[in-house]
């Protein structure tokens, strides 16, 4: 392990000790809230202690990995720390996400125990392991423990596991260490100046690793966290109503919310001073005026969440896209060539990270790890590491790291990282596909969409439907294509390789549909599909055609909302949109909408409507 920083300047070293103290010091603060299920760190500490003494009577200690098997909640955190105050190392599994790939992370990192929710244990994979539930409301049972036991942790020691999209169509498990992690925590509590009065939010799922990020720093120095619910987190003006009216004063979003959210309007007293952002290619600057900062981060998972940070200051007419800032304390980069040699500033070449964030390398893929975590040359730590990222940036003459893009084939969607093998694996297991290539089309991380290029095995057509429904079985949604396009074969290079440069575009080749294509039959109709039309870049769009199996997805939906507005002035509910997500659907609202403010008017009004 590669760190030079083993020690926290307060005389605390590791995340459930600082913690601890934080409990001590005040045990009727708030810690964590999800609505009207609150936390405070007297009872966080105390249900974490008692799980870790149940853990540790059940064998759990140095490395030792448990599942945390949760949606984003209280009791998450309770399992998460309760864990890490075991001695042990929590894998991070999505409630949220389909049985079949739970199964597979859980077979694949063994664990012998599984801490859940209780309303979710009867939802976990069948398996070796042992379900640990835990009770919302904090009725877990079991004795107090007789007294904190101290756990002599080190900085090599694993803290967590979390796994990302694989590029061998599997996915891997990555290692971080209670090292890494502190090291996070410490710069970020410096950085953004944390303190007891800080609100801030946990809205990553919980098995993307930004979820690590929006915890620890916060618990650590006794501030808040506070879960908004999941329909307020797909929505821009309902999560910015949300962030106001609970007073949040330091958020993360992904990259295209942040994006949306630079755009609203904001009342001048917002409590809200940084919006932290990351994940994905940041294409917009701050407009000026705005009543919080905007900073820019990036780094792989791992490289414990975040390898460089940058405040994105207004630049109006910028050409160039914002940088990703500067290495965080205790991390190197690297951007050297083709042999490993730095280039010359200004001069495009692949990122390499070292230092204290690197992690310890992919769970049980010793190959895989000496592939892409090499010695590092330039430390003089003989065990010292540097991570390769795939990435292509350069730096620029401040210091500063422009980012340019993938180096490989791995698509970066909403603060996704996904290989496209993985979901080409699945996919191919679909009796009518003979094989297939994916990849991400648009031109904006907005209207960025996963698009399946596929050769039906013989005697098929596949419905788009029937492959999303397949494909929902085994992946998270994040990674199912939102439009399938069917060729009699797929391009092919000179190396025999798949050319994904000679994929045609959505232009050159209709996407399959379901059903043949209705035509609008009423003004409304064609309205709304010329509108559909027009926002999902599609030259037609039939009444009975799916506006997400079309590629729109929540953040398309809202300019969706915009524009019905600005056409029919009337105001659509963001969940009609998932609800009725057809052209006829969404007209027969509509006509609904008008007929009932047709029937609240004057018959001037009315009449003068109607003209």
């Amino acid at each position: 392990m590669n760190t030079t920083l083993t020690r926290n300047p307060a005389g605390l070293e590791w995340v459930p000790e600082c913690v601890g103290a934080q409990a001590a010091a005040t045990p009727e603060a708030l810690a964590v809230a999800a609505g009207h299920r609150r936390l405070t760190y007297g009872r966080l500490e105390a249900r974490a202690e008692r799980l870790a003494n149940r853990l540790r009577s059940l064998g759990v200690g140095h490395d030792v990995i448990v599942g945390l098997h949760f949606e984003s909640s209280p009791a998450m955190v309770v399992g998460a720390l309760g864990i890490l105050k075991a001695g042990g190392a929590y894998l991070a599994l999505d409630a949220a996400h389909p049985l079949e790939r739970l199964a597979f992370l859980l077979n694949d990192a063994k664990p012998r125990l599984v801490v859940t929710a209780d309303h979710l244990a009867d939802r976990l994979p069948r398996g070796d392991w042992l379900p640990i539930p835990l009770d919302p409301e904090g009725r877990d049972g079991g004795p107090e423990p007789p007294e904190r036991r101290r756990i002599p942790w080190s900085s090599e020691d694993l803290a967590y596991v979390i796994y990302t999209s694989g590029s061998t169509g599997q996915p891997k498990g990555v290692e971080i260490t209670h090292g890494g992690l502190m090291n996070l925590v410490r710069w970020h509590r410096r950085t953004f100046a944390v303190t007891t009065r800080d609100r801030a939010t946990q809205i990553a799922g919980v098995g993307f690793d930004a979820a690590v990020w929006e915890l620890w720093p916060y618990l650590t120095a006794g501030a808040s966290v506070h879960i908004p619910e999941e329909s307020i987190r797909r929505e821009p003006e309902a999560l910015r109503a949300w962030l106001v009216s609970e007073e949040i004063s330091i958020t993360f979003l992904p990259t295209p919310m942040a994006e949306r959210m630079m755009t609203l309007p904001w009342p001048a007293d917002t409590a809200l001073r940084m919006m932290l952002t990351g994940a994905d290619t940041l294409h917009r600057y701050p407009p000026a005026g705005l009543p919080f900062a905007v900073v820019n981060n990036y780094g792989p998972t791992e490289c414990t969440v975040v390898a460089t940070s940058g405040l994105v200051r207004p630049s109006k007419g910028a050409d160039t896209l914002p940088t990703i800032g500067r290495p965080i304390d205790h991390v190197q980069v690297h951007i050297l060539d083709d042999d490993r040699r730095p280039v010359a500033p200004g001069t495009a070449g692949e990122l390499y990270i070292g230092g204290a964030g690197v992690g310890r390398g992919y769970l049980r893929r010793p190959n895989l790890t000496a592939d892409k975590f090499i010695k590092d040359p330039f430390s003089a730590e003989p065990s010292a590491r540097l991570y390769r990222t795939g990435d292509l940036a350069r730096r620029l003459p401040d210091g500063q790291i422009a980012f340019l893009g993938r180096i490989d084939e791995q698509i970066k969607i909403r603060g996704y990282r996904i290989e496209p093998a993985e979901i080409v694996t699945a996919l191919n297991e679909h009796p009518a596909v003979q094989e297939s290539v994916v990849v991400a089309r648009g031109t904006s991380p907005s209207d960025r969409r996963l698009v399946a290029y596929i050769v039906p095995a013989p005697g098929q057509r596949p419905a788009p439907r029937a492959l999303q429904d397949f494909l929902g079985t085994r992946l998270p949604d994040y990674m199912v294509p939102a439009t399938f396009v069917a060729l009699e074969a797929l391009p092919l290079n000179a190396s025999g390789k798949v050319d994904r440069a000679s994929l045609p575009t959505m232009d050159e080749v209709p996407a399959l549909r379901d059903d043949g294509l209705v035509a609008p039959r009423t003004p409304v109709e064609e309205r709304v599909a010329a509108i559909l039309a027009a926002l999902l870049g599609l030259e037609r769009v039939g009444v009975l055609d799916n506006f997400f199996m079309l590629g729109g997805h929540s953040m398309l939906a809202t300019q969706l909302i915009a524009r019905l507005r600005e056409v029919f002035s009337v105001q659509l509910a963001l969940r009609t949109i998932f609800e009725t997500p057809t052209v006829a659907g969404l007209s027969a609202e509509i006509e609904r909408l008008l007929l009932e403010k047709l029937q609240a008017m004057s018959e001037d009004e009315a009449v003068g409507m109607l003209r």
